[in-house]
């Protein structure tokens, strides 16, 4: 299981339930697994699904997955015996269908995931809002999301730099209306949002001077941003860029 990956035309179904039994078996897969190491395929995906229900850090990057493994993932994440802390789903063909379904997992008093991944998974302003509400909901455990290389919409992202300690929105296509929103969010005393990465967005420079507004707060709690520097280093005062590190 080193050395590469299964291909699972090859595999019956007592084969499969006995890899099943074996990965279960083993501490390596279960602190983190990664199913590109097997199949990176839905088939693959739905075959394993007890060792991912167990494993603490689960990466599923760029294995063709679609709505139909949304569906089994949110049951996963709802079930009191779900392990998964960390989720990587970058690079899949989503949508904001599938962001939907696994948005009933995540809104679960029983998901315990921290950190979600969604880069490049087809999110639209629909898939951002059903996000936003699970995410801003009294039980969600998640404090760090990537949902750079999506278009999720401003209310989304304002939303949901309320709750997250870390959040990603490189390339999203964000704007001056996106900052202004951020700028509110994160001179609240109520903001937690304390990395955020907003690169490969066009700001422009009213974007950024909106931006530093939120910086200068008393209530701003950010450590560390990624941005177009020049800009940065343009508009925002020596004192706030003392503050700040890059992520």
């Amino acid at each position: 299981m080193r050395s590469g990956s299964l291909s699972t035309k090859k595999l019956s179904p007592a084969q499969w339930s006995a890899l099943v039994f074996i990965l279960l078996s083993s501490q390596e897969h279960l602190d983190v697994f990664d199913l590109k190491r097997f199949s990176p395929s839905e088939v693959a995906f739905l075959k394993l699904l007890p060792v991912i229900k167990a494993s603490k850090k689960v990466k599923l990057s760029s294995c063709r997955l679609s709505e139909r493994s949304c569906a089994a993932l949110s049951s996963v994440l709802s079930s009191q015996s779900s392990s998964v802390k960390h989720l990587d789903l970058s690079n899949n063909d989503l949508q904001d269908s599938g962001v939907k379904l696994l948005c009933e997992g995540l809104k679960s008093p029983h998901c315990k995931l921290d950190s979600l991944s969604l880069s490049g998974c087809v999110i639209t302003e629909v898939g951002g809002a059903s996000l936003a509400a699970a995410l801003s909901s009294y039980s969600s455990s998640v404090r760090e999301l990537d949902l750079s290389y999506n278009h999720p919409g401003d209310s989304a992202v304002k939303l949901l730099s309320q709750r997250l300690n870390t959040l990603r929105l490189s390339s999203c296509g964000l704007s001056e209306r996106s900052c202004a929103a951020l700028s509110s969010v994160l001179s609240s005393q109520s903001s937690s949002v304390k990395h955020l990465d907003l690169s490969n967005n066009d700001l422009q420079d009213s974007g950024v001077k909106l931006l530093c507004e939120g910086l200068k707060s008393p209530h701003c709690k950010l450590n560390s941003l990624r941005s177009v520097d020049h800009m940065f280093h343009q508009h925002c005062p020596h004192c706030i860029k003392m503050r700040l590190s890059t992520l």
